[in-house]
């Protein structure tokens, strides 16, 4: 797929989708969203890739869906059609995002540079984790359009942030500076706004340079042990511990222990 919503670049085992409609603060359309899912099933495929960030242009992050759009009946809900054939205006449109990102045992990382809101908040909060730029605000807008959120936030805000204080950003729809995401646990730092993408990426890298099925079998076991009985999670443990150990990188971590030495990983 050729892009044209996004820009798509990989660098350092490293993939950067920037979300590319400055002008509208990177609101989606289906365009994007299309080019968006493409890009994570490409990373994902990408044995080159080994983690993933995702940021916006310009002065936002993301700003949801274009409410402009929307309350002319054009946008990604579509009003004006029938009950019959808007019922799987998500699913077919918003919905191909999250599940390319249940797929993706790859790290993915957001870089927060401006505007979070609504559905762009949900965009964020399905990272693994996020750092935002110190300008950079966001809130979980849909109330002051007479909506939820669609896009997975009420399963995936309160995992982060808690039950309380998820259900007081959706039921306000209230705007956060990036400092209270940060004290209440949202993010993982914050940076100046020239700094952010570089922190990242440097973050990024970092993780990439790992020893990928590790970290990949990690990620995997944290989100799938969420709603299981910690006996079950035993299990997989041992299951994808098994897989770990027949690594040759599972070699190479204590040979270079024992050799005082940093240890040089394959990433198999």
């Amino acid at each position: 797929m050729t892009y044209q919503a996004i820009l798509y670049d990989v660098e350092d085992a490293v993939a950067t989708v920037t979300l590319n409609k400055p002008e509208r603060l990177n609101a989606f359309d289906d365009e994007m969203l299309a080019e968006w899912a493409d890009a994570l099933r490409a990373a994902d495929a990408d044995p080159g890739v080994r983690a993933v960030i995702i940021t916006g242009a310009g002065r936002g992050f993301c700003s949801g869906m274009n409410v402009q759009a929307e309350a002319a009946g054009e946008g990604v809900l579509r009003t004006e059609a029938t009950v019959a054939t808007r019922r799987h205006s998500l699913r077919d449109r918003v919905h191909p995002i999250p599940r390319a990102l249940i797929q993706l045992e790859k790290p993915y990382i957001a870089a927060i540079n401006g505007a979070a809101a609504g559905a762009g908040m949900d965009m964020a909060t399905m990272a693994d984790v996020r750092f935002a730029a110190s300008t950079a605000r966001m809130g979980m807008t849909y109330v002051r359009m007479g909506l939820i959120p669609g896009d997975g936030g009420c399963y995936t805000l309160p995992r982060i942030i808690g039950t309380q204080k998820a259900l007081d950003l959706i039921w306000t729809g209230k705007l956060i500076t990036a400092q209270e995401a940060l004290e209440m646990g949202y993010l993982m730092a914050v940076y100046e706004p020239d700094e952010l993408l570089p922190r990242v990426k440097e973050y990024a890298k970092q993780v990439a340079k790992g020893p990928a099925t590790a970290v990949q079998l990690a990620k995997k076991l944290v989100y799938r042990s969420a709603n299981i009985p910690f006996d079950e999670h035993l299990d997989m443990a041992q299951m994808a511990m098994f897989i770990a150990q027949t690594t040759d990188d599972a070699k190479e971590g204590p040979r270079a222990f024992v050799e005082k030495r940093e240890p040089q990983w394959k990433g198999f």
